[in-house]
């Protein structure tokens, strides 16, 4: 299961890394770069409500092997696209398969061990972290030999046939007493939107994402356009940053065996409500640096805490936790669109602000939860014949 989402962001950080050669050789504009981008994101998101509820049936299994086939075909053929329409069509028809491969590993991850959900979800976030500083190592050791993208790509697609044949093999899930129609499941869904430590959860994860994904699609522009770093000075910027996100998730693991991952989350939030608005007063370069590594190690853990926390919230329904984390993206998706509006207007020095916001979020929000919070006795919650027997989960 780690070694699926190890794969999946090997194949993103190849992609990201690719992204200028893949846009000359296909000769794509700006225009088509942000489509290409944008709306297999917003496809991924939309189905994967449909996908968690399935997931929550006796299918899982079959799911997570369906979804690695077409993980294999959209890679392959994203390798042999060959203009702007191909290439959307790999990538939108593959970000829902990577919905029903790594998104339904994760949850089955989570339903292995429910006392130990924080790690386990922290092992989760190092193997991504290790994929994703990898993609741009293995695209550059591609290219030395005298290859190309495609083949980096292709190769991926390669490496998971073998990975999608021992998923075949991965613990069967086992439904709730009753097994739930698409319909139902839904429901279920919806009742779990309005229970307030889910809601609670999806604010944490989509809070904390302002400096995780959102200041890593934002660092370069800011250090170029505000910071006046030269281009390979900021270059230099996202890698010490990425470097130093991947130390700390690696530290993690040991930190959240003395300490409880609500009260690290504070802590970091505290200590980063200091170190962000340092980085960005600070007008000297080495300091800025220092300070991005700073950053980068004190938001380990802001995905995966949050995270495990939903299934927690949704202890035997790893599944729905899958279906609701894809609803509030679809919210969160919107978030990089607003920034880039406010930038346009009051620039994008100011608009680094909001980021703070983060911090703030995670301080008055991430508390242990209560007897009550993950009761059926949570207004909102699902009936007690919806939830049935709890299973077994891990994260």
């Amino acid at each position: 299961m780690l070694a699926i989402e190890l794969l999946d962001e090997l194949v993103g950080g190849t992609r990201a890394a690719a992204w200028p050669l893949i846009a000359h050789d296909l000769g794509l504009s700006y225009v088509q770069i942000g489509l290409v981008l944008a709306i297999p994101g917003f496809v991924g998101c939309a189905l994967d409500p449909l996908i968690g509820v399935a997931g929550d049936s006796g299918k899982r299994r079959a799911l997570i092997v369906l979804g690695g086939a077409g993980v294999v075909l959209s890679t392959a053929m994203s390798a042999g696209a060959v203009g702007f329409w191909t290439l959307l069509v790999a990538l939108a028809f593959g970000n829902p398969a990577v919905g029903a491969f790594v998104s339904l590993a994760q949850a089955t991850l989570m339903d292995l061990a429910p006392a130990d959900r924080e790690r386990s979800m922290a092992r989760w976030t190092l193997a991504g972290s290790l994929g994703y500083v990898g993609g741009p190592v293995l695209l550059a050791a591609v290219l030395v030999i005298g290859l190309d993208w495609r083949a980096a790509i292709a190769g991926l697609a390669v490496i998971a046939v073998p990975l999608v044949v021992a998923a075949r093999r991965l613990p069967a899930h086992r439904p709730a007493a009753e097994v739930q129609s698409l319909r139902s499941g839904l429901a279920n869904a919806a009742h779990a939107l309005r229970r307030r430590e889910v809601l609670r959860q999806l604010t944490l994860l989509e809070a904390s994402d302002l400096l995780v994904d959102v200041f890593h699609g934002f660092l370069a522009l800011y250090l170029v356009d505000v910071a006046r770093f030269h281009p390979d000075a900021a270059a230099l910027g996202v890698a010490v940053w990425t470097g130093a996100g991947l130390a700390g998730d690696a530290l993690l693991l040991a930190v959240l065996r003395l300490v409880e991952g609500v009260r690290y989350l504070r802590w970091t939030a505290a200590l980063t409500l200091l170190a962000y608005p340092a980085f960005l007063l600070v007008s000297e370069p080495a300091a800025k640096l220092c300070l991005v590594a700073v950053l980068g190690v004190l938001n380990s853990g802001w995905y995966a805490i949050p995270k495990a926390g939903l299934y927690r919230a949704l202890d035997g329904r790893s599944g729905t936790a899958v279906a609701v984390a894809g609803v509030g993206g679809l919210f969160g998706s919107g978030v990089p669109l607003a920034l880039g509006l406010v930038a346009a207007a009051a620039g994008l020095g100011a608009t680094m602000w909001i980021l703070l916001l983060a911090p703030i979020v995670l301080l008055a929000a991430a508390r242990s939860p209560s007897r009550s919070d993950t009761s059926g006795a949570d207004p909102g919650a699902c009936p007690a014949s919806a939830r049935g027997t709890a299973d077994r989960a891990v994260s």
